[in-house]
């Protein structure tokens, strides 16, 4: 699925959707995907199937809602693995041949009517263990504080994000979470969730973001 494919006639399978080449004369290979339709020149470059973020329509912001609500214990942290939907590009070269979304896309709106912003949105299970799924993010959860505290969601910033990937699954950097006086502060660390992974643009960390709401 996801890395380096040869330009030669194959299926390649990325989650729900499906990648068609198909050699023709003279060294050109016709690329498909549902009804998009590219002629490339095979120069002996290899297609590039990567992650990317999932910003939609240019949303900078991924919330995802948990199934079950954290509780996490005074001085304590939680460690453990979210769903997280994500993009694919298409490269050869430098050149974005193609980029696509999968699965189901849904958005909603994080904050008030007057001053809230549009997120990409998701809803699922916390995990201890890496879920199967093809989009994973890794979180830490710290309660600094001397209170029990709660934790119904968190959104995160993907906005330019580096991503990380083997085979089979995409991963988001490592999010750490700190909530202090019931507002949780979101890193995005840029750093891999674990050794051995590929990865998509620099590991750089994205400026903190406050859950005001």
């Amino acid at each position: 699925m996801f890395g380096e494919h040869e330009l030669k006639t194959q299926f390649i399978r990325v989650g729900d959707k499906k990648i068609h080449l198909l050699e023709e004369s003279e060294g050109l290979v016709r690329y498909r995907r549902d009804n998009v339709e590219r002629i490339l020149k095979n120069n002996g470059e290899k297609l590039r199937v990567l992650p990317a973020p999932a910003t939609g329509y240019g949303v900078k912001l991924l919330m995802v809602r948990f199934k079950e609500s954290l509780v996490v214990p005074p001085h304590d942290s939680i460690t453990g693995f979210i769903e997280a939907p994500v993009e694919v590009d298409v490269k050869i070269g430098g050149l974005v041949v193609d980029h696509f979304i999968l699965g189901r896309e849904k958005y909603a709106l994080y904050g008030t009517l007057e001053a809230g912003v549009i997120c990409r949105y998701h809803v699922g299970s916390f995990y201890p263990e890496e879920p199967e799924s093809i989009g994973i993010a890794k979180l830490i959860v710290s309660n600094p504080t001397p209170e029990w505290k709660a934790l119904e969601r968190v959104v995160i910033p993907i906005w330019k994000t580096p991503m990380y990937y083997e085979s089979s699954r995409a991963y988001y950097p490592l999010l750490i979470v700190t909530i202090r006086d019931n507002v949780p502060y979101v890193s995005n660390t840029g750093k891999p969730p674990k050794d051995g992974l590929n990865a998509v643009g620099e590991g750089l960390s994205l400026p903190n973001f406050l859950m005001r709401w």
